[in-house]
This record gives C-alpha cells, sequence and structure tokens, in this order.
C-alpha cells in the first residue's frame, strides 16, 4: 500500500504544489450566476471537477458546504470526491473532525475506511479534546493509506487564544501539535503522512519547528491576502513540503472551463517558482 506522504509527494512533483478548494457557498454560486440550491451546486462542482480533476494536484471540498444541502448535497461530495480521484488527484476532505472514543472512530470512517462512499485520500481534524483523542483516526489513516491534517497554527485570529497558549512545560500548544506529528512522520520517505495546518498568512514562523517531516496544509492564498511570494519567509526550511491553498483566487473565475484552468495553472507556475520545486 502507498501511503498518502508518497502520494502526495508524487502528485505536487508531477502536477505542481497546489491544492485548490471546493467551497460553494452562498456568494460564490451567486457569482457564477447559479442559485444557492442543489442545482447551482451541481453544476458548481462539477464544473470544477472536470475543468481541474486531470491537473490540478489535490483538492480540498469543504464538507460543510454539501452537507448544508442535506443528504443530495452529501451525494454530490460523494460523487466529486470518488470523480476526482479516478483522474488522479488527491482528495484532502476538509470536515474538521474532532471527539472521542467511538464517536471520534465514527467520524474516521466515515472519511477514512477505503470501502466508504466518502473516502479520501486525507481528512483535516482538530485535537483540542487533546491530541490522543485523534488516535482512532491516526490507527485507520495508516491502516488505509491514508493520512491527516491536524489544526496547529491557524490563521484565524481567534486561533491564537488556544494554539499560543503556553502549557506548564513552557511550549505552547500549537508547538505540541507540531511536536506529537514529527514523532507520527518519523523515519517516513519522502515525507510522512500525517500533516498540520498552518496559515500561510501568519507571518514569520521561525518560533516554531515546522520540519515535522509531513505535509502543511498553508490556506490563506489569495483572497485572504497572502501569495506565493510569502511562502518561503513564513514556512523557512519546512516550505518545500507546503502544499498550499487557494480556494476564491481560482473558483472566482467560473463557470469558465478554461479560465479556471488558467488561474490554477498561474497559481500553481507561480508556488513552484517560489518554493523551488
Amino acid at each position: 500500500m502507498t501511503s498518502f506522504g508518497t502520494r502526495l509527494r508524487a502528485a505536487m512533483d508531477e502536477r505542481g504544489p497546489l491544492c485548490v478548494g471546493i467551497d460553494p457557498h452562498a456568494a460564490l454560486l451567486d457569482s457564477w450566476g447559479l442559485a444557492d440550491d442543489i442545482a447551482g451546486l451541481e453544476r458548481f462542482t462539477y464544473t470544477v471537477v472536470e475543468a481541474l480533476a486531470g491537473t490540478v494536484a489535490v483538492f480540498k471540498p469543504q464538507a460543510a458546504f454539501f452537507e448544508r444541502f442535506g443528504s443530495r448535497g452529501v451525494a454530490v461530495l460523494e460523487r466529486a470526491t470518488a470523480d476526482l480521484r479516478a483522474a488522479g488527484a488527491l482528495v484532502v476532505m476538509d470536515a474538521k473532525r474532532g471527539d472521542i472514543g467511538s464517536t471520534m472512530a465514527a467520524y474516521a470512517e466515515a472519511f477514512l475506511r477505503k470501502d466508504s462512499p466518502l473516502f479520501s485520500d486525507a481528512l483535516t481534524v482538530s485535537p483540542y479534546l487533546g491530541y490522543g483523542s485523534l488516535k482512532p483516526a491516526v490507527d485507520l489513516a495508516r491502516e488505509s493509506g491514508a493520512g491527516l491534517f491536524v489544526l496547529a497554527l491557524t490563521s484565524n485570529p481567534e486561533g491564537a487564544e488556544v494554539q499560543r497558549a503556553v502549557r506548564e512545560d513552557g511550549r505552547t500548544v500549537g508547538a505540541t501539535m507540531l511536536a506529537r506529528l514529527a514523532e507520527e512522520n518519523a523515519g517516513e520517505s519522502p515525507m510522512g503522512s500525517f500533516g498540520a495546518v498552518v496559515g500561510a498568512t501568519l507571518g514569520d514562523l521561525s518560533a516554531f519547528d515546522l520540519d515535522i517531516n509531513g505535509p502543511l496544509l498553508a490556506p490563506g492564498i489569495g483572497a485572504q491576502g497572502a501569495t506565493p511570494a510569502d511562502l518561503p519567509v513564513v514556512f523557512g526550511a519546512a516550505v518545500r513540503n507546503v502544499v498550499p491553498n487557494v480556494s476564491r483566487g481560482v473558483l472566482k473565475e467560473g463557470p469558465d472551463a478554461a479560465a479556471l484552468r488558467s488561474a490554477a495553472e498561474r497559481y500553481a507556475n507561480e508556488i513552484r517558482q517560489a518554493v523551488g520545486a
């Protein structure tokens, strides 16, 4: 079984280090001239998939924007996930699940069990019931050859009150999460499958050890203000393992498929130049 870390490295080397978010929120649907209903969701999602699945390395669907339409919305997400993976792209499901015991195990099974309709290459998870609460997801990810992205240093201002809080041992909570991920990835090559979510808008992070031998999912490129040129400043020596996420910067070009492809190609090239890939 090929690990997520290995597949991710190969995909980014071949297609470029870019992750495109699929975020069909009401304002974006409206900008495409679509209604905020299941028909609009289908048109939006399948247009993105058909335009980009064969050329972009990674996609990050935001599950909430599909779940808000109930079972029909989840069905769209299931089909999109399967179609993206069939086209050779990797899918990081942005669901930010986090709980304890059997509930965490059930969340993991929904997205990380090989025969699940929503099986994804990786899942975003929240560790703020304690890193150990993620064990069912860690175990199932290893078994399935999948990965996790753990919220560590997020770009939202509210995150700092938890992630930058200092523990009794003098280490911040965010730094503790990074250290635990480094332990998960020890000895893996070309990199491990357990990554961190680290905002590209956070500026100099030299106070944190980002060299976790795993991927760093970096939201914030484009509409949130960060640029590809910022990546070496933020991530330093770990920049080679960054998975920069662009959502609105690409999606705003729709519904024209050629414009979507052009925007994705432009970002991929700019990021490749910035990180020396």
